[in-house]
């Protein structure tokens, strides 16, 4: 029978993945535990990495807290240098390159044992006076409560990262070849596993939090790392806009082809409220030719 991967006790909550400290020197550190790797539920932790989404949030967690900034995050960047490993402490040196009133531009490095992971540049800004939004939302989602709330994520392939988030899929799941001959899309409400209010680091995981979805084209999935990551806040997720921590997500393929895929998100709150989009760009691992 399928593994049900939501009903295994996780060793490590989020709200512990997400914690950061500080260092005598100014620099801030994050353990980085097996049950956030992206590899597969079925194999050890060590069969992959460190979930990117997990180091994207961390890293504007970083320049948060360790530049004192108020502001709410507003656009993340982050490149992914090399892969991090399990095992050890990362560390994030964060930098303000400019800082006023309404808006702060900042920078933040990490790496592990001397050793560079990622780079990531933020703008953190507050909102301004009452404007009229012209945001529409081109798809309505579908009630959550229309939909199948059974664990619906199985199997030895589902990334373990994904125990930490509860999933209504929305005529999905679609991995490993539901969409052979249609668009790569994945329309579905998130939140959280443990249940907490949704808020913008939280929002900034649940961008990540689902397999490429280029692996929904195919029932044998392409091997592929993230190269660079970039998030859009556009509304701070509330109590109001997403009750219960749940918000509806689309993901979709946008390019595949030359040696990478583009991927874009979308999230919406339950009122239809534009809260992110994301956008991905993977590197495809060369393909091989087999073994005479």
């Amino acid at each position: 029978m399928p593994e049900d991967i939501t009903s295994k006790t996780s060793a490590q909550t989020l709200a512990q993945a997400l914690t950061l400290t500080a260092n005598a020197d100014g620099r801030l550190r994050a353990d980085l535990h097996g049950d956030f790797s992206n590899g597969p539920v079925g194999a050890p932790p060590e069969a992959g990495f460190p979930f990117g989404g997990l180091l994207a949030t961390l890293c504007g967690e970083a320049m948060r807290q360790g530049l004192g900034l108020t502001a709410p995050l507003r656009s993340l960047s982050v490149q992914y240098l090399a892969a991090a490993r399990f095992g050890e402490p990362i560390e994030f040196k964060p930098r303000l390159l400019r800082g006023g009133r309404s808006i702060a531009y900042a920078t933040v490095e990490s790496g592990q044992g001397g050793r560079l992971t990622h780079h990531a540049s933020a703008t953190f800004g507050a909102d301004g006076g009452p404007t009229t939004p012209i945001a529409p939302l081109a798809a309505p989602p579908p009630p959550l409560d229309s939909l199948d709330s059974r664990p619906q994520l199985r199997g030895p392939m589902v990334p373990r990262f994904s125990r930490h988030v509860e999933y209504r899929f929305d005529g999905g799941p679609h991995i490993l070849g539901g969409n052979a001959g249609r668009p790569a899309v994945e329309r579905l409400w998130m939140r959280c596993g443990d249940g907490q209010p949704l808020d913008t680091p939280r929002l900034c995981y649940l961008l990540d939090a689902i397999y490429p979805p280029a692996w929904t084209l195919s029932p044998k999935p392409a091997a592929m790392a993230t190269v660079d990551l970039r998030y859009d806040i556009l509304t701070d997720p509330t109590p109001e806009h997403c009750p219960g921590g749940w918000a509806f997500f689309e993901f979709r393929m946008l390019d595949l082809g030359r040696g990478w895929t583009v991927d874009e998100a979308v999230a919406w709150g339950v009122d239809g409220t534009p809260l992110a989009l994301s956008r991905q760009r993977r590197k495809l691992a060369p393909e091989r030719p087999p073994s005479p």
